[in-house]
């Protein structure tokens, strides 16, 4: 990978903070960090790896104003309020799509690749679909996060100035470690293991859907060192441009995602079903899964880990090891 330079927002986060693990393991260390740290513990995602400066998401925009930033090779833009939760709107789209759309403009005026991330999110209850070749006009978001990365899509798609390579990634439910930071947003297996520790249990909710058994709910979960591959490979094909999904192109259900961290352990599986939060009911997702034959026409050909593989080396690579920073 023949690169120098890089802009990385979101570097301190789990997503992106991987990202900076696998740039430095192909040898690339100067590499702009912007994020927004504050008092919370995502400085340590970084303590283990190598940059040239970390810089305040705000103060950021203000350095590309005064033109400071010279001989990208590429911006991956990963920073965002990836909160599914968030009801404060405003926040979201100056973050989601404001912030997104001023990246845009530096990259294009600057003749620089550009990689972002896009959402599964955006694809709603599923009605339409999964697939990343549809008309995406046709998709409602279930929630204002999805929204603001929709929003943002179908904006890309209507410029006629652009970067000289554009590639969105609609990621499906990300897991591993560096997520220890996103608190309610971590993926069930971190929240998974510490019941375990805790009470030797791990609780799910119950199903309000009919069609679903308890524990039958189905999400296309994809490991996070395999979205750095993918990562990796667009950097590698800057010929490639385009909205993709980033899945492992299977569904799986929460309970066999329960059962994975369990058999890690080497425990017989212990789950208690709950009742799921009335504020969840309506934008609750029942089924996901990633069609994911665009990217694999694109000539990305490695594999995904399934469940049981990527719940294992996260267990037991990171959570087991004092969760582990990647």
């Amino acid at each position: 990978m023949k690169m120098r330079r890089i802009i990385l927002t979101g570097g301190a986060g789990f997503i992106g903070s991987c990202i900076l693990r696998t740039l430095n393991d192909c040898g690339i260390t100067d590499i702009t960090v912007v994020d927004h740290i504050a008092s919370t513990q995502k400085w340590k995602n970084l303590s283990n790896k190598q940059y040239s400066e970390y810089v305040h998401k705000n103060q950021f925009l203000e350095r590309v104003k005064s033109r400071e930033f010279k001989n990208v090779d590429a911006v991956i833009h990963m920073g965002a309020c990836s909160s599914t939760t968030e009801n404060d709107f405003d926040y979201l789209w100056m973050n989601n799509v404001e912030y997104s759309k001023r990246l845009w403009e530096f990259c294009t005026e600057n003749d620089i690749p550009f990689i972002y991330a896009s959402s599964a999110a955006t694809y709603g209850s599923g009605k339409e679909g999964f697939d990343d070749q549809i008309d995406i006009s046709v998709l409602r978001p279930l929630n204002g996060y999805g929204y603001s990365k929709q929003v943002f899509d179908q904006w890309t798609l209507k410029q006629e100035k652009k970067p000289p390579q554009v590639v969105g990634l609609k990621f499906f439910n990300v897991y591993g470690p560096n997520e220890y930071c996103k608190g309610s947003m971590a993926s069930m297996v971190y929240h998974g293991y510490r019941q375990i520790m805790e009470e030797g249990k791990i609780r799910l909710f119950k199903s309000e859907d009919y069609r679903y058994v308890d524990g039958a709910q189905e999400r296309d979960f994809v490991y996070v060192k395999d979205i750095c591959k993918v990562i990796c490979f667009f950097l590698e094909h800057p010929e490639c441009s385009g909205i993709y999904n980033v899945g492992t192109g299977r569904a799986q259900t929460f309970e066999e995602l329960a059962s994975a961290v369990f058999y890690a352990l080497g425990r017989k599986p212990k789950i208690q079903y709950i009742e799921m939060p009335e504020e969840l009911k309506e934008k609750y997702q029942y089924h996901t899964q990633a069609e994911i034959t665009k990217l694999r026409n694109i000539g990305y050909q490695e594999p995904f880990m399934d469940v049981k593989e990527g719940v294992k080396d996260y267990v037991l690579e990171h959570l087991k090891k004092g969760f582990a920073i990647y």
